[in-house]
């Protein structure tokens, strides 16, 4: 038992890769998408405080970081199988949570086991925090679909993945950040050139359209 073995499992996190099994220009590890998470909810977190929301910022950054931890012991599930159905999505956090439980108890010492157990738990709840690390979970996912679309990825996963990230989004469409993302950073995203270009916009229009 011991913290070392917590720390040598952040190193892990680098070699699981996003999205296993299918053909990319570029790979992704869950580290990294921690990493990015964190960077866009920070930004989006910004956007709320200028607007005059009260942000936990201690909560937003914990949330952020942590969000992904549990797929040391589960691996990255594709997006559209995890969220297949409501039941296949509630199954998948169950097993997360009973696994990342059974870690804490293990790995770490019992004075840090309340304080783990609530930062390795479910981050997307209902608070502002938990809203915004929704939005910038897929935010990141955007980013890594449209990379793959942008060089040309013949895989049509990555345009579901696209189209699934973005219906997500418009869900929080009531938050300042993402009014703001949707007027200001897509498109910015859309006017870049890539193929196919009037596959992808057209696909991002409807989304939008029937979304707002």
């Amino acid at each position: 038992m011991g913290i070392h073995h917590y720390f040598k499992s952040l190193s892990d996190l680098e070699t699981l890769i996003r999205c296993p099994g299918r053909f990319k220009y570029h790979q992704h590890n869950v580290a990294s998408h921690s990493f990015k998470v964190t960077k866009i909810a920070q930004f989006l977190g910004t956007v709320e405080e200028q607007e005059g929301q009260d942000v936990d910022w201690k909560s937003l950054y914990e949330k952020a970081l942590n969000h992904d931890y549990a797929e040391l012991f589960t691996g990255d599930i594709k997006t559209p199988v995890k969220y297949a159905s409501k039941e296949l999505r509630e199954l998948f956090s169950q097993v997360e949570d009973q696994m990342v439980k059974k870690f804490i108890t293990t790995e770490f010492p019992p004075q840090f086991h309340d304080v783990y157990r609530n930062r390795f738990k479910e981050g997307k709840d209902e608070t502002l925090e938990g809203r915004i690390l929704s939005v910038a979970d897929k935010v990141d996912l955007l980013y890594e679909s449209f990379g793959e679309i942008q060089k040309g990825n013949p895989e049509p996963l990555f345009m579901e993945i696209y189209q699934e990230a973005l219906s997500t989004i418009i869900k929080f469409k009531e938050l300042a950040s993402v009014k703001y993302f949707l007027e200001y950073v897509l498109p910015d995203m859309l006017a870049e050139k890539f193929i196919p270009h009037s596959e992808l916009k057209e696909r991002t229009e409807r989304i939008l359209s029937s979304g707002i």
